[in-house]
């Protein structure tokens, strides 16, 4: 397995203005403070980037934003999903130019009702595969569309560009279990999502990374180091430490907790995301920061 492939990966939020406006300025702070954290690589334009917020011409200027700004500090992963298989590889295409390491895709879906077959969803993104960029595949409950590991295993085996898998579905340790005993050296990099939230479960399993927010990079990144080392006593003491915040933003916040976490340590402006998505009550907010404090993560002192 490639140690390109492992550690911890969070996912950028996308800053708004109050206004609603993209806050490009706050983009840049925003990866600094992650690397800053310690990310070994950072995905954008993900769903806790409020990629389903986006227009198809602020993707396109965050994409290029990104990439330029972290130029080569940690790896890029740019999410490309659409349920058209033209406009995903239209996508990938730009990624690379951009100088992308990794594109991020769902299966194909659109509302609750289009779902691909396995076989569009293999077709899909064998023809990513041709742009010739590695590819994670999102095992999501968002899409709605069910993934089975005899069809993760035959994309890995088959498409040489499907490389890295990021399993969030529930019970990701068994598919991730089952993933690596079925697909054995073509399963390269086998993430789990969600938060965190099933962390220790899923590095027995096998998980070699996490692609969690950008909320705590540094306090969850010596749980995946300890791990890997063999550490596994300290890695659960670790884990315990900041269980409790990654339950509150989990099951009560969301990607929105980032923003807070980001506003209170003055890396951006504004924690504002789009209409139809609601601002959090003032007393998740509060519970989210006094959850945070005893932990004195880097985010919470990084602009101040």
């Amino acid at each position: 397995m490639s140690k390109t492939y492992s550690g911890i990966w969070p996912v950028a939020p996308t800053p708004f203005h109050d206004d609603g406006s993209v806050d490009y300025d706050g983009m840049k702070r925003v990866l600094d403070c992650l690397i800053d954290q310690g990310a070994d690589g950072i995905c954008i334009l993900a769903n806790f980037s409020e990629q389903f917020l986006i227009s198809d011409a602020e993707r396109e200027q965050l994409a290029r934003l990104c990439v330029g700004h972290v130029a080569g500090r940690v790896p890029v992963i740019v999410t490309i999903s659409h349920f058209a298989t033209q406009i995903v590889v239209e996508r990938a295409k730009y990624a690379k130019d951009l100088g992308a390491d990794i594109v991020m895709m769902m299966a194909p879906y659109h509302g609750a009702l289009l779902k691909g077959t396995p076989e569009q969803t293999f077709d899909q993104f064998a023809k990513v595969g041709e742009v010739g960029i590695p590819i994670m595949v999102q095992d999501a409950p968002l899409s709605g569309v069910e993934l089975p590991v005899s069809l993760l295993v035959k994309m890995a085996k088959e498409i040489e560009m499907v490389k890295l898998f990021k399993i969030e579905c529930a019970r990701a340790a068994n598919k991730i279990r089952t993933l690596i005993e079925l697909g054995g050296a073509a399963i390269e990099a086998p993430f789990d999502g969600e938060e965190a939230i099933t962390l220790l479960a899923d590095l027995d399993a096998g998980c070699t990374g996490s692609m969690t927010s950008g909320m705590i990079v540094d306090q969850i990144k010596p749980v995946i180091a300890h791990y890997r080392a063999g550490r596994t006593h300290e890695a659960t003491a670790a884990y315990g430490r900041v269980a409790m915040a990654i339950n509150h933003e989990n099951r009560q916040c969301g990607w929105q907790s980032t923003k807070v976490a980001m506003v209170a340590g003055g890396v951006i402006g504004s924690d504002y995301c789009r209409h139809p998505i609601a601002p959090l009550h003032p007393a998740i907010k509060q519970r989210l920061i006094d959850l945070l404090e005893p932990l004195d993560p880097v985010v919470l002192r990084w602009g101040k």
